[in-house]
């Protein structure tokens, strides 16, 4: 089954970048054409959210204009809102002047099954092929298929939450990288290796051997780290992907400004984190001799 997704034309060339690095050392003309792309990349995000309804007209309004009549728009049209699923980006346009020039075209069905010739559909159509790719959608497999344990028992991912959308709660050591589904993936996946970074530089100065991320305020959500994204294979992965929490650190982060302020500049110990088994700020604070400690400090 093929089903349609959002198409956004973008040029494979970007002469603002160029231009800027006409007149600007190449170092600030990258800083602020990344900053550009990732503020621009937020705010789509952002008014999709929004406003879908209009973005969707606005989204569908340009992969009309692109394909000039020459395709049936169903083909294009897909049934979710703008960011449900990730938009997809066509270099140059390619695909539309390939389909309105004849070279390709573009089919909406399930399939039936493969045929001597090609491929079947369930609405009769065949479609004759000289190489057949199957794409059936990707199967998630976390951890590359390593089972952990933590003193003997089975660490179950579906009832773990993560920390800051790095760190697994309860299991020590346990660094994962979860890049963005309303943006590149990359951004993501550099801010959260600093912050693994920064992590093991600070055990480094310590000298401590463990870092454990404990949930002390039972933040365990329904969402899964990627839970914003509603695409068939996040679903599919539902019971395998660890989950976001409900506030705090434990609620993954869409937003890189965000990101940059927990990740790279927050400070390591925040209450959240358990070095060499000492108790956390955040235990401390949930158990009876804190708050006979804190009512006699206050009431003398």
């Amino acid at each position: 089954m093929r089903s349609p997704a959002y198409l956004v034309p973008l040029p494979s060339i970007d002469k603002v970048a160029l231009a800027l690095q006409k007149v600007l050392s190449p170092q600030t003309a990258y800083r602020l054409t990344r900053a550009r792309n990732i503020l621009v990349s937020r705010f789509l995000y952002q008014l999709s959210r929004r406003n879908p309804k209009i973005m969707r007209r606005v989204f569908l309004g340009i992969i009309r204009r692109q394909l000039d009549d020459k395709t049936d728009m169903r083909h294009f049209t897909p049934e979710y809102n703008p960011w449900d699923q990730r938009l997809c980006v066509v270099k140059d346009g390619d695909l539309f002047d390939a389909l309105k020039a004849g070279r390709a075209s573009i089919a909406t069905d399930h399939i039936e099954r493969f045929s001597e010739t090609g491929v079947l559909l369930k609405s009769g159509e065949q479609l004759d092929a000289d190489i057949i790719i199957p794409a059936t959608g990707l199967d998630i497999q976390m951890l590359g298929g390593i089972r952990p344990t933590v003193d003997g028992q089975d660490v179950v991912m579906k009832d773990k939450v993560v920390y800051k959308n790095v760190m697994v709660e309860g299991v020590p050591n346990a660094g994962m990288i979860f890049g963005y589904t309303n943006s590149s993936w990359t951004l993501k996946v550099d801010v959260a290796s600093e912050y693994i970074c920064r992590l093991i530089n600070h055990m480094d100065r310590r000298g401590v051997r463990v870092a454990v991320a404990r949930d002390a305020g039972n933040s365990l959500g329904d969402d899964t780290v990627l839970g914003s994204l509603d695409a068939g294979y996040i679903k599919r992965a539902a019971n395998r992907l660890p989950r976001q929490g409900t506030h705090g650190p434990w609620k993954s982060s869409q937003n890189y400004l965000e990101d940059v302020r927990v990740l790279r500049f927050a400070p390591i110990e925040d209450g959240y984190m358990e070095f060499d088994g000492e108790t956390t700020i955040a235990q401390r604070r949930r158990s009876p001799g804190f708050l006979r400690s804190l009512k006699s400090g206050l009431f003398g």
